[in-house]
Formats: structure tokens, C-alpha cells, sequence
């Protein structure tokens, strides 16, 4: 059994490698990071990026050269970096509520889809949005979960679904940073400055769609495991843990379902780690884990049960189900292109009336896809997806057609053109926002790949939930870093619980330098003599 453990972790380290360097690597060649004249989009950053640029330069100049200021801000962000954390994150709610409050523009693609739907009555009976929900019909528990939102609240505003994909957002970020506080107390401050790094630099606030709303589920669920593995934690609340890990399971099957596969990883981490430390394990520590699945699997059932019933037998919009596209759809547009959406692909599922024709219609352009490329040809095709899927730190923002339903060349007269020009295709700032979005990205990227050592089950977990991500990112539909999305509390929990690792892995390395260059230094004065 320890044979095949060991032979496990090397085949998930080895796959963990070559997946994660391919995406840092590209995270660190992407023409986002570009200064100056950018010929990829033809764009140009600002004097904004220029003076960030200077001011990360002067700050590193000022710890290395003054003592005074280095210890002032070890004060500041590592002494009081709980307290730093909260002022900061506080900082960046107030952000996004201002940025909210004036850019809250109507979008296009599937979310406009979904809002149109779920907030005008009138609309179900268009011919041209009942044949989408019946090819797509994955997308309809949101759409009915935002139309109960919208008469609930009595609002249908794109300004107020912004605001509740905001609430969503930070909802996410508030529940890893109390993973974090169960897993890795002393890592909380680390948290907050990751976590500060990534909402001040994350748009998708104001894009209402699954990739957003299903983060606080998967934050959820990896929350209720950690609770459920603590065992110093009472019973009780384990045991409300349990329930509410299989609660947040089937909720995020329905929301996307490609989102579960962290739970994929926790179980195949629990059966390795189980196959070696049978023999420790006591009939108390049985019992326990015994119950905690029988918990998981009553609420997740139940929770299955209810919300299908409810999509099943909803009366809001009349579909044929017999038209909906089968998952092998996804992995043919998955092969051609860069990976991601094909358009003509999508517009044969609509010609093509039953769910048996779109499957073979699809087997067919996947096999004679396959069969053009080769084994070679298909191998360097998924080295560029991996790059398309992963490396763009603005996570495919505007990459979608008809991304928003408006001028997307605002002017700067009001507090509103002015943030506009941030995120807007044409905006003046728009490589500005590129270029922080892929500076904070690649330091996410740094930190975990940095942050190597001994094998733990909680960073094996999130490993393996990456790998299986990134893996089924390459075999369905990607070909854009949008869909990354939906695994970021891992990646964000990973940076965190690696953080000290990998400071302490810097540290190590320049001893290691400051130990060769004083040596070299010496042999060289010996020399001389």
C-alpha cells in the first residue's frame, strides 16, 4: 500500500509540474505585462503603470538601503499585518462599492441572456431564448435562481445583480480567509494581503454569470472539509459541517458543475492517506468519518432532490428538453481553434434536432480533429491551451463576444467614463488595468511555486484539484482564462498556506548566495596575496 501511495504522489507532482510551469510561464511571457507600446492589442500603458513601476522600485531600494524604513514597514505589514489586512480589505470593499455604484453596464453573452430571462416575463415566449435554454439547459438553475432573486427583491436592474454578484464575490473571500483561520491561523495576514491583491484587481463584479456566483459554493464546501477534518473542533459543529458540505456540493453541481472537482481531489487525497494509516486508525476515528459521510450523503441527496424537483417542474419557461447539447459538444469545440468556443459549431447544435445527432455530429468533428493533428500536433495543441486557459491574469475580461451592449470607447468627462476607461475595450487605461491584473497574477503564481516541501494533505488537495481543473479545462472548452474562475478559492488558499514556505525558501536561497559570493570573495583575496 505505501508503494503504491509514494507512486501516486510522484504521478500528481509530476503532473502538478509540468501543468504549473507551463502556467507561469506564460502567466510571466503574457503581453498583458507589457510597458509601452503594445503591438498584441495595440494599446499603450499610462503614466499610472509607470509610476507603480517607479514605486515598486523605490520601495524595494528603501528596504534594501535604509534600515529605518526596512524595520518601519516589518512593523506595518508583518508585526500588525492582521490589523493591516482588515484596514486594506476594508479599503478595497469601499472600492468596489464606488466602482460598482457608477459602471454597471448591460453585458451580452450568456450572462445578458440570463438577466434578460430572468427578469422580463415577457421574454419566455421569444422563440429565439426558449431554443437557447433548450440546447444550453445547464443554465437554467441560475437563470431561475436569479428570477426568484429579481421578484424577491422586486428589482431587475443590471446595478442591483451587480451588487449581489459583488455580495457573492466577498462572500468567497470572507470564507477562505476563515479556511485559513482553520486550517493555518498564523497565515491570516498572508491571506488578507492575497486576498486585498485579487478583488482590487477583479472586474467581474459587475458581470452576473456562474463564474462569479459559484465562487462562495466552492469556498463553502473546502470550508466545511477543513471543519470536518479539524478534530479538535466539537462534534456538533463537524457534524453541521458535514451537512453543509454535501448541501454546497449538489448547490454547485447545479450552479456549474465542473466546479466540484475540487471535492474529486478531497476524496481521492482521503483514500490515499486512508490506504497508508489504516492500521493507526481507531474504531472512534471509523465511527466518526463513518458518520460524517452518511451526513454528507443524506444532505447532499436531499439537497439534490429538492432543487432538481424544482428545475424539473418549473413553470416559468417552456423548453423542449430533447434539444439539449450533449457534454461530448464541449469537447469538440475543445480541439479546434485555440481551445474555446466555436461558433459554428454552436450553430449546427441548432439545425440539428435530436440529442443523438448533435452526439454524433460531434464524435465525428472530434475524431477527424484528432486524427488531423496527430499525436505530436495534438500534444503541442494542449501546450497552447494551456497557455490560452491560464496565462491571461485579467481572466479572459472582454474576451467574450458582445462583451458589454454598449460604446465600448468611453470618454473622461464624469467619475463614470473615468472608470470606464479602465475596463472598456478602447478605454485609455486599459493596458493600465492589463498590466496590474497580470502583476498580481504572476505574484499569486510565484508564491505557490515557490512555496515547495514536504508533502501536505491540505496543499496535495488543492494541487490535485488544480490539475484535475486545468486537465478538464484542456479536454472541454477553454481557449480563454475565464473558466479559471470557477477554481480560484483553491489557488488562493494554495498561495496562502504555501506563503511562509516560500519566504522561508527565499530566505534559504540567498544565505545559499550570500554563503558562495563571500567564499568566491575570499578565495579571490587568498589569490591575490
Amino acid at each position: 500500500m505505501r508503494r503504491f501511495y509514494k507512486f501516486s504522489q510522484a504521478v500528481i507532482n509530476l503532473f502538478w509540474r509540468v501543468l504549473f510551469f507551463l502556467t507561469l510561464f506564460f502567466a510571466v511571457t503574457s503581453p498583458n505585462i507589457i510597458l509601452g507600446d503594445n503591438n498584441t492589442f495595440g494599446t499603450s500603458t499610462t503614466m499610472l503603470t509607470t509610476g507603480l513601476v517607479i514605486g515598486l522600485v523605490a520601495v524595494a531600494v528603501g528596504i534594501y538601503a535604509y534600515p529605518r524604513f526596512r524595520a518601519w514597514l516589518y512593523r506595518i505589514f508583518i508585526t500588525e499585518r492582521v490589523r493591516t489586512g482588515t484596514i486594506l480589505l476594508l479599503m478595497v470593499l469601499v472600492g468596489q462599492l464606488f466602482f460598482v455604484y457608477f459602471v454597471h453596464p448591460n453585458s451580452g453573452f450568456d450572462s445578458g441572456m440570463l438577466l434578460h430571462t430572468a427578469t422580463d416575463p415577457t421574454s419566455v415566449t421569444d422563440p429565439d431564448i426558449t431554443s437557447y435554454f433548450s440546447l444550453n439547459q445547464n443554465n437554467m438553475p441560475i437563470m431561475l435562481f436569479m428570477h426568484w432573486i429579481s421578484t424577491t427583491f422586486n428589482q431587475t436592474t443590471w446595478e442591483f445583480f451587480d451588487f449581489v454578484t459583488l455580495f457573492f464575490v466577498d462572500l468567497s473571500a470572507v470564507l477562505n480567509l476563515v479556511s485559513v483561520w482553520v486550517v493555518k491561523k498564523k497565515a491570516l495576514g498572508a491571506a488578507m494581503y492575497i486576498h486585498v491583491g485579487w478583488l482590487a484587481v477583479f472586474p467581474s463584479i459587475i458581470m452576473p454569470y456562474t463564474d462569479a456566483w459559484g465562487l462562495p459554493l466552492v469556498s463553502f464546501y473546502l470550508l466545511c472539509y477543513f471543519v470536518m477534518r479539524k478534530s479538535s473542533i466539537h462534534s456538533l459543529i463537524r457534524a453541521a459541517a458535514a451537512n453543509g458540505f454535501g448541501i454546497s456540493v449538489m448547490l454547485t453541481y447545479f450552479m456549474k458543475p465542473s466546479s466540484i472537482i475540487p471535492v474529486i481531489a478531497i476524496v481521492i487525497i482521503e483514500v490515499l492517506m486512508a490506504m497508508v494509516n489504516h492500521k493507526h486508525l481507531h474504531m472512534e476515528a471509523l465511527f466518526i468519518a463513518f458518520a460524517m459521510v452518511l451526513f454528507v450523503g443524506r444532505s447532499g441527496y436531499e439537497t439534490y432532490q429538492y432543487v432538481n424537483h424544482k428545475v424539473e417542474n418549473q413553470t416559468y419557461i417552456q423548453i423542449d428538453k430533447s434539444r439539449g447539447i450533449p457534454a461530448i459538444h464541449f469537447m469538440a469545440m475543445g480541439v479546434y481553434g485555440q481551445g474555446g468556443y466555436s461558433w459554428w459549431q454552436a450553430v449546427e447544435m441548432t439545425f440539428l434536432p435530436t440529442k443523438q445527432q448533435k452526439t454524433d455530429y460531434s464524435v465525428m468533428m472530434l475524431k477527424k480533429r484528432l486524427k488531423q493533428l496527430g499525436p505530436v500536433g495534438y500534444l503541442k495543441f494542449l501546450v497552447m491551451k494551456q497557455r490560452n486557459n491560464t496565462a491571461d491574469g485579467t481572466f479572459g475580461w472582454l474576451k467574450e463576444g458582445h462583451f458589454f451592449l454598449e460604446n465600448q470607447k468611453p470618454n473622461n468627462k464624469g467619475i463614470t467614463n473615468k472608470l470606464k476607461n479602465f475596463i472598456y475595450l478602447y478605454g485609455r487605461h486599459i493596458a493600465d488595468f492589463r498590466f496590474a491584473a497580470q502583476l498580481w497574477w504572476i505574484t499569486l503564481l510565484t508564491i505557490i511555486a515557490l512555496g515547495f516541501g514536504p508533502e501536505q494533505r491540505v496543499i496535495q488537495i488543492l494541487k490535485v484539484a488544480m490539475i484535475g481543473g486545468f486537465a478538464f479545462l484542456l479536454l472541454f472548452e477553454g481557449g480563454r482564462s475565464r473558466y479559471i474562475i470557477q477554481y480560484l478559492p483553491c489557488l488562493l488558499l494554495l498561495a496562502t498556506i504555501s506563503f511562509d514556505r516560500a519566504v522561508a525558501n527565499v530566505n534559504r536561497l540567498l544565505n545559499w548566495y550570500k554563503t558562495k559570493l563571500a567564499a568566491a570573495i575570499a578565495a579571490d583575496a587568498v589569490g591575490h596575496d
